[in-house]
């Protein structure tokens, strides 16, 4: 249990989302992916946190109409986002796959939060995000690889030991 973070006070953490991240390169385009789960947000600084946070309920009635739909115990929503490198590069934001556990995950919807989102197509600095909901079962817990194209990053397992250190000096702010 030393990742039991559902303990950890909120408001304490010192991380950026790029600390957590998992990134990923193509040609032209970088991909960011970070889970929204409790033991990612609370260990974010504060600001980050109440931002994922509130990102997250804007989008609740969404996610819970899905979980419903889907029959969901669990809310595995990622926020991943594409940033453009160059001008007119292609990317495919549904070639998106999570092996957790030595299963497969692929997107069960995707809620879009960029205009133009759908295009598939960036120019340089342009960013598109979305909200990825998975199926029960994918443990961010664990260590995981993620998958966008042919580009893949099993950094997540470094991420889990960052969010534990971390995590240990949250209990100490706290206390």
């Amino acid at each position: 249990a030393a990742r039991d973070t559902s303990t950890l006070p909120s408001g304490y953490g010192s991380l950026r989302q790029e600390d957590l991240a998992v990134t990923l390169g193509l040609t032209g385009v970088m991909i960011r992916a970070l889970p929204l789960d409790e033991m990612v947000l609370r260990v974010l600084s504060p600001d980050s946190e109440r931002a994922l946070r509130e990102l997250r309920t804007s989008h609740a009635d969404r996610i819970e109409q899905l979980a419903r739909r889907h029959g969901l115990r669990q809310r595995n929503v990622w926020y991943i986002s594409w940033f453009g490198l160059q001008d007119d590069a292609r990317y495919s934001p549904d070639e998106v796959v999570i092996t957790s556990l030595g299963r497969d995950f692929r997107p069960l919807e995707v809620i879009p939060l960029s205009a133009g989102f759908g295009t598939q197509r960036l120019d340089a600095r342009d960013v598109r995000s979305a909200l990825y909901v998975f199926e029960d079962g994918l443990d961010v817990e664990q260590p995981l690889v993620v998958r966008v194209e042919t580009a893949q990053s099993a950094e997540w397992g470094s991420a889990l030991r960052t969010i534990e250190r971390e995590g240990a000096l949250v209990r100490a702010r706290a206390g």
